[in-house]
């Protein structure tokens, strides 16, 4: 069914010469909200998603329930995706001292290839059109954007939005600062059936790197860990890694060998820069990790690119009825953006530092444990408050 309306909206695509209000970069979480959003208050607009749908992805698939009113707005409604509820997190340090709190709002641990897919079939139905190809480059000229696609053709936008993720081809493109930067980052994520609390998110530290774990829908297993490099390519395979390293932190050995992978294979993700990037460049607003990645362990990036789509929207749609001028939606962006997330992805490098040297990491679960109050104070400043509407 879906199939079908892709095609017609591809022809009425044609018709129009590829002209649109709004064109955005990747449809991920950042571009799909963004695309109901703005199609929600009558834009016209196109995504360009180089891969189909539904699809997994590398991510901790664990989400603040901080969104929860923004997808009310938007009439996407989460519980019929049968998500887990999440209530507790539990901390390790790599030897296994466990610290447990509850979360401030809680959370819901849903997998990436059902939640895009949900906001996929969602946006088609509000009229989007999603075309399946790559951007090879964006030109601003004249206060219109031109966009050339990997197939050869072009296309005219007033506005563009980027949800292109971590690393692409067009950061390189656009010579964006990060991207000259080697990353030692390696993320490998995996689904197991297995016994684990449908409540609870876990974070566990083991010599290198950390690993969350949590429950999504159909009872299935999410565990999905960041390491450097360095540690890894001292060993033969992921395998051999997660014996030998991520299995000596003992909560993640008895999740491991008393669990059946669902995947074939894992999937990995290299690369990984947490290092600042700009929210807004060459006149196109950045969303989700295009804008800023925060360290896995603060359990929020997916909270935060929902968020981020907002923020986009309601000044893209400023723009458009000519209630700012482009500087105006551009700055106002740039502030907001950095409102609600700098200093989250601040504690969120402090904490990575923190948990990258086993000692520290000891003595931060030490503190934490004679001083429990501590970690919610933690929790919080990861975290952001329930994402309120306005009149956009």
């Amino acid at each position: 069914m879906w199939f079908k309306k892709l095609l017609h909206l591809n022809k009425k695509l044609d018709d129009s010469k590829y002209d649109s209000e709004v064109l955005i970069i990747g449809g991920g979480l950042a571009g799909l909200t963004s695309a109901i959003h703005l199609t929600k208050k009558g834009c016209k607009v196109i995504i360009i998603e180089k891969n189909s749908y539904p699809k997994h992805k590398v991510c901790g698939e664990y989400i603040s329930n901080e969104v929860l009113p923004y997808f009310k707005w938007l009439n996407v409604d989460i519980e019929e995706l049968k998500p887990t509820h999440i209530k507790s997190l539990q901390f390790s340090s790599e030897s296994g001292r466990t610290i447990e709190t509850k979360l401030p709002l809680g959370g819901f641990g849903i997998s990436r290839y059902t939640l895009d897919h949900a906001l996929f079939l969602k946006a088609l139905s509000q009229n989007c059109v999603i075309i399946e190809d790559q951007v090879n480059n964006v030109h601003f000229k004249d206060d219109l954007f031109k966009i050339q696609l990997a197939s050869g053709k072009t296309l005219t936008s007033k506005v563009v939005l980027g949800g292109f993720g971590k690393r692409s081809n067009l950061d390189v493109k656009m010579k964006r600062g990060f991207i000259e930067q080697t990353s030692p980052w390696l993320a490998v994520k995996s689904h197991y059936k297995g016994n684990f609390p449908d409540d609870v998110v876990g974070l566990h530290n083991f010599k290198g790197g950390y690993c969350g774990v949590s429950k999504v829908e159909s009872n299935v297993l999410n565990v999905c860990y960041l390491t450097s490099f360095k540690s890894f390519k001292k060993y033969k395979n992921i395998e051999e890694f997660q014996e030998k390293v991520v299995a000596q932190n003992p909560h993640l050995k008895n999740i491991l060998e008393n669990a059946t992978s669902v995947f074939e294979k894992p999937l990995t993700i290299s690369q990984i820069c947490f290092e600042k990037k700009k929210n807004v460049e060459d006149h196109i607003l950045m969303m989700g990790d295009t804008a800023g990645l925060i360290h896995p362990l603060c359990g929020n990036g997916m909270a935060m690119a929902i968020h981020s789509a907002k923020l986009a929207s309601e000044q893209t749609i400023d723009f458009l009825k000519n209630q700012t001028s482009r500087q105006e939606m551009e700055k106002n962006y740039s502030l907001n953006w950095n409102k609600n997330f700098k200093q989250r992805l601040w504690y969120g490098r402090i904490l990575g530092m923190i948990l990258e040297h086993s000692k520290l990491s000891e003595v931060l679960t030490n503190l934490t444990t004679h001083l429990p109050f501590l970690l919610p104070i933690i929790i919080k400043k990861t975290h952001g408050k329930e994402i309120t509407m306005t009149q956009n």
